[in-house]
């Protein structure tokens, strides 16, 4: 199938409203521009009874005007298609700090009031309305969590476009409308994201109307795409397969014209695409439309300030003019700009908006600032799971046999795929098959609505797997479709998913606000990762793949948001991914490797051994009944390898030496149950870990990071940690834990420095330990590959 463009219109649309629509439409948006101008600048005086004083301005001015009353403006020509055609519509505020117009919109349509009773429709809850804004004790200054009707932090740029696209997936009666800043539009994860039109299906999809505002400016530089030339711009959306309308212009009769009746083309044409779609099947890609809104930065704001151009410049991009208390004139003119928009023919005495304005705003569930999908919680159903338990590799023996344990997690979630066709999807880019989640083609294929030649494998406009070579694209997706009620899994390269470290963090803080101060959102299903191809196995890949680091990067955030697992084997991965799935409002960290490795614990072991986190192997400990001389620790499976390599020569060393192992699955039980809801108590950490003997502890990642869990711990003076050290290279599975002294012949070493009575008896063993380091580099530089008595060492006992 090819795609063929067609040529983007240029809409004129002169009378296209009668004189009473354009008059209440621009009166609507007045309203909305002077609430936002009231936030950024008032303390007192909504209404303006009284002239103007300092003591009724806020002490320090924060917010930004710039973008505003672009988003005010589509805001209100929104509100009119959905009232006239009754559609389903979320709105999505890409540019940063557009707080002021969405808080603005959704409380002149009634439903700001609604959640936040205390922020009433009148005068006194239009004071407060003010005052929060930006003040403390208040509200943020872009749209935020606390903004009814948001899937969207708008304090980071780059995501709306990504974030529009999941939540549209699966919802095919949802039009998202995306507004993308020009500012926004500069950033590599939003440049990757234009691409999702590619993966939406009008069968089984919702729609996304993306509308690039171009307003000129960012902070202070020009923006790029305001500066093409028309034709290169059209040019440029055409080729990611848009068909532009451009709204264009600064008076607003003519403005509201225009976009009326261009809203009312496009939203025909997204009908006519879902309609023949959904009729008679799909059968090649369609040119989406899309809107490049261009209007003046800070419109209808002040034309000067202190004689410089200000609308329509970048001056107007966060507060137009400040210094009150020290420039009287200022407070003449805030008054000036706010009288302009004449708010005693928008409210009434009392505050109130007028009837004859309100009722053009959707009622009910249509407002967008109600829209349940921007609730996702609310609409949120519980997956239909398979048993987790009939993927078990069976093992009768701990560390006999090996299998491929995140392969079996792919037979997993082939079913749960199987079982959930409608509000389950896997993200990844590129990389479901190599990271050996193969198994899920067996029920589904990769979402693609491109071309399809006949070398192609496992491609299908209604696959489940969506995979494009965006990290940002797929961690945008899944967001938007997680917050708009839906489940998902996220399976990355470990090294690469630093790409998405800040993305991370906005929604770690989404979810830590919704879930502790916003009792109206309700949960949503946990931002599920699988990290594999992990630091321990890139053997062709080499030191730019190698890189743990991610996992320091999540326990940063709030105890109450994130889980780490480091499970061990096949039967603990299927555990902790079963959990996972079932909990809602957290980020789940799942680090495993994809390479066959020795299996432990039968099912039954496994589910208690995830179920607490952290124990003690008794199968591979020999100091019951007495107290150990040293504690052998491990989280990961690369480090639990060599700690049960390192115990058995211990065993044919020192067979007197009394040895208790410690396995680490969910990586929050080594800090304090004060600090996190896993942590042990201290009662409990001193009794597994003791209180006065070494800890030689090998860990997955980077070794500071136990310290940093445990430092509060009674024994952490006896900790000593071993992980990966920033050495790597293209090398064997083995020589990568030596080079990082992560190794059982260093594990054992360790022990011998630090159980003092093994005193001088070791001296040979150390000799012999230094040896077989030495007969290892010489092997691997030789063979290229690890010693037979590393590569086929298996648990002995």
């Amino acid at each position: 199938m090819t795609f063929t463009p067609t040529k983007p219109t240029f809409a004129s649309a002169k009378d296209y409203l009668n004189p009473e629509e354009i008059q209440k439409i621009n009166a609507y948006w007045r309203a909305a521009n002077y609430l936002s101008v009231g936030q950024i600048y008032l303390y007192d005086n909504p209404l303006l009874k009284e002239p103007l004083k300092l003591e009724h301005i806020k002490p320090r001015l924060l917010g930004h005007w710039g973008t505003t009353p672009g988003l005010n403006f589509i805001y209100i020509h929104l509100n009119r298609v959905i009232k006239a055609q009754d559609l389903n519509v979320i709105y999505i505020a890409g540019p940063g700090h557009g707080g002021p117009g969405l808080v603005a919109n959704t409380y002149l349509e009634g439903t700001y009031s609604e959640y936040y009773p205390n922020i009433a429709q009148d005068e006194a809850g239009m004071k407060k309305l003010f005052k929060q804004f930006s003040f403390p004790g208040g509200i943020p200054s872009h749209v935020a969590p606390e903004t009814p009707g948001s899937i969207h932090e708008g304090g980071e740029l780059g995501y709306a476009l990504s974030h529009a696209y999941g939540a549209a997936f699966d919802n095919p009666d949802l039009i998202v409308a995306t507004v993308v800043g020009d500012g926004e539009a500069e950033t590599g994860a939003l440049a990757a994201s234009w691409h999702s039109n590619k993966f939406l299906n009008p069968v089984i999809d919702g729609a996304v109307l993306p509308i690039l505002h171009l307003n000129g400016y960012k902070i202070a530089n020009p923006t790029v795409l305001a500066r093409l030339s028309h034709e290169e711009l059209e040019s440029l959306l055409i080729g990611y397969g848009y068909k532009p309308y451009f709204v264009e212009g600064s008076d607003p009769a003519d403005m509201h014209n225009l976009m009326a009746k261009t809203l009312d083309t496009v939203i025909a044409e997204i009908k006519e695409i879902q309609t023949d779609a959904r009729q008679n099947g799909f059968t090649k890609r369609r040119q989406w439309p899309m809107i490049v809104l261009r209007s003046p930065k800070g419109w209808t704001g002040p034309k000067e300030v202190d004689g410089k151009k200000t609308e329509g410049s970048w001056r107007s991009h966060q507060v137009p003019f400040a210094d009150l208390a020290g420039n009287p004139d200022h407070i003449k003119l805030l008054e000036d700009w706010m009288k302009s928009y004449k708010p005693e023919e928008l409210f009434d005495e009392n505050g109130t908006f007028l009837p004859e304005l309100a009722e053009l705003a959707p009622k009910g569930t249509r407002r967008m600032g109600d829209n349940p999908h921007a609730n996702g919680g609310i609409l949120l159903k519980a997956l239909k799971m398979p048993d987790f338990r009939n993927y078990a590799v069976e093992v009768n023996q701990p560390g006999k046999i090996t299998a491929e344990s995140v392969r079996q997690m792919g037979n997993f979630l082939r079913d749960v795929i199987k079982l959930n066709p409608r509000n389950f999807r896997l993200m990844g880019p590129d990389e479901t098959a190599s990271n050996r989640l193969s198994s899920v083609f067996e029920v589904t294929e990769r979402v693609w609505t491109a071309e399809i030649i006949p070398e192609d494998i496992h491609l299908s406009s209604q696959g489940r797997v969506m995979e494009i070579l965006s990290e940002h694209t797929c961690q945008g997706w899944l967001e938007g479709y997680l917050l708009t009620g839906r489940h998902g899994f996220f399976s990355c390269y470990e090294a690469f998913i630093h790409i998405i470290d800040s993305m991370f963090n906005q929604h770690a803080k989404w979810l830590k606000t919704t879930s502790q101060e916003i009792p109206w959102r309700r949960p949503i299903a946990s931002l599920n990762y699988l990290l594999t191809s992990h630091v321990w196995r890139q053997d062709h890949n080499g030191f730019s793949h190698q890189d743990p680091g991610f996992i320091d990067h999540v326990v940063n955030k709030k105890s109450e948001i994130i889980r780490v697992y480091l499970p061990p084997d096949a039967n603990t991965l299927l555990s902790v991914t079963d959990h996972c799935l079932r909990s809602r409002n957290y980020v789940n960290v799942i680090v495993a490797g994809k390479q066959p490795e020795l299996q432990y614990l039968d099912l039954d072991a496994a589910i208690k051994h995830c179920t607490a986190g952290i124990g003690i192997w008794e199968w591979a400990s020999n100091d019951k009944g007495s107290e150990p001389d040293v504690v052998m620790a491990c989280a990961g499976d690369v480090p639990t390898l060599e700690t049960l390599a390192a115990v058995d020569l211990l065993r044919q060393y020192f067979p007197q030496l009394k040895v208790r192992v410690i396995n680490v699955v969910d990586l929050m039980t080594l800090q304090p149950e004060t600090e996190h809801p896993h942590g042990l108590s201290d009662k409990d950490f001193d009794s597994i870990f003791t209180t006065d003997k070494p800890i030689i502890f090998a860990y997955h990642g980077y070794p500071w990071l136990i310290h940093r869990l445990t430092y509060r711990r009674t024994n952490h003076k006896n900790l000593h940690v071993r992980g990966y050290k920033e050495e790597g290279t293209t090398t064997t599975p083995f020589d990568m834990v030596v080079l990082n002294d992560l190794d059982r012949f260093h594990l054992v070493a360790d022990v011998i420095d630090r159980v003092s009575h093994l005193g001088y008896t070791a001296a040979y063993v150390k000799q012999e330990i230094r040896d077989k380091l030495i007969e290892h580099k010489h092997y691997v530089t030789k063979y290229g590959e690890d010693l037979p008595e590393i590569r086929d060492w298996i648990w002995p006992y």
